[in-house]
């Protein structure tokens, strides 16, 4: 009987130890530190009125940053790894808010209602002629005097599996900077464990209007203090362009790149034509590309490459044309984060675009939107290193 309990006893012990055993050694196979995407929110300042701006951090699991604003839904940061996993700001923009308000040119921000220009600030829709700020010599700009890049958003971290992501959402009543409408847009920034920078617009209007929002970064993919960027490796998936005027206005034409300094259907240093005659009275690239491919779908429209960091970053989107700008305008004046001066060329911008003054070309692909239609497009951002 006793022999017979001992039995027992010593089998029961035996299992415990060895289900213990089991569970330990199962646990020891898990990743110690396993990440999530997350997002976190902080104050970055007040406007005049007493708004708090706020800052949201989304952070992928591979520790790919994102930081945006209330303030413009702005990019003030982009931290991205190298070949040797070592991660840099790549993107311009300033250490406080006091920065973004002051003389800025959109540094990270949406730009709105129609980023681009418009000629001499007038469009007709349905008969009716529209007068807008002329804020950038005879020609509207980016939205006028206070376009989205100057409001203050409203921000919501959304759910999304595998990603961190925030809706930023803002209403442009009739009437602002001349535009008709009433309109309700939103921009949802997703980043996604995949090193994708998501960006997801949307609006509605209760009245015929015209619209073209897009984001305003500034991208140094060597790090955001790094010199120049004309060594950087640029393509474009573009065999056409929008030629412009004395003021950079489209003159309406849509004309091949074959033969010009505009042509980077095969991959070539950013500054490898800078001196060629059709840039001289520009001083560098500001001008729109017709993205191959059919408008509405997604597809790759740019790849840029820094050869020393191996940084790369794809462009895809489903506007028809992007608008390809070297910070030809300026000069190192501005101090931007830690105090760093921004040079000439020190940056390019790649604007996922409906091309400029397109409400008064009626050849180009149309920017009207109307009560019960739905503005939605989308751009992704990819990177990795080489």
């Amino acid at each position: 009987m006793k022999r017979s309990l001992v039995a027992t006893l010593f089998a029961v012990v035996t299992l415990i130890a060895g289900l213990f055993g089991s569970a330990v050694a199962h646990a020891a196979k898990k990743p110690k530190d396993i990440r999530r995407a997350t997002v976190q929110v902080s104050e970055f300042g007040h406007v005049p009125d007493g708004t708090t701006i706020h800052l949201y951090t989304l952070t992928n699991a591979k520790g790919t940053v994102a930081k945006i604003m209330t303030y413009g839904a702005t990019v003030t940061e982009l931290w991205v790894a190298d070949r040797t996993g070592r991660k840099r700001d790549i993107v311009f923009g300033f250490d406080s808010l006091d920065g973004y308000r002051g003389p800025q040119p959109y540094f990270g921000a949406i730009v709105g209602r129609y980023g681009n220009r418009i000629a001499k600030g007038h469009f007709t829709l349905d008969g009716t002629q529209y007068t807008l700020a002329t804020n950038n010599g005879p020609n509207a700009l980016h939205g006028g005097i206070k376009g989205f890049d100057k409001v203050v958003w409203q921000a919501q971290p959304v759910d999304v599996e595998h990603a961190a992501a925030v809706k930023f959402t803002y209403h442009s009543a009739d009437g602002e900077e001349g535009y008709p409408g009433n309109l309700d847009v939103s921009v949802t920034y997703t980043l996604t464990d995949d090193n994708e920078l998501k960006l997801d617009y949307t609006a509605t209007t209760d009245k015929a209007t015209v619209l073209n929002v897009t984001n305003h970064s500034y991208f140094n993919l060597a790090g955001a203090d790094s010199g120049t960027v004309l060594d950087q490796v640029m393509y474009l998936n573009a065999d056409n362009y929008t030629p412009v005027d004395s003021t950079l206005i489209t003159t309406g034409e849509i004309a091949p790149v074959a033969g010009t300094a505009f042509d980077f259907r095969k991959p070539m240093a950013i500054g490898a034509r800078l001196n060629a005659p059709e840039l001289k009275e520009v001083g560098g690239y500001d001008i729109n590309y017709v993205v191959n491919g059919e408008a509405g779908k997604m597809r790759l429209a740019a790849r840029a490459e820094d050869p020393k960091s191996g940084r790369t970053m794809e462009v895809w989107t489903t506007q028809p044309g992007i608008q390809f700008y070297i910070a030809i305008g300026l000069d190192g004046s501005i101090k931007g984060k830690h105090g760093a001066a921004y040079p000439k060329y020190g940056a390019f911008c790649l604007e996922t675009q409906h091309y400029p003054d397109s409400p008064n070309h009626p050849n180009f692909p149309s920017t009207v939107l109307r009560p019960g239609q739905t503005y939605s497009q989308q751009t992704v951002f990819k990177f990795s290193a080489k």
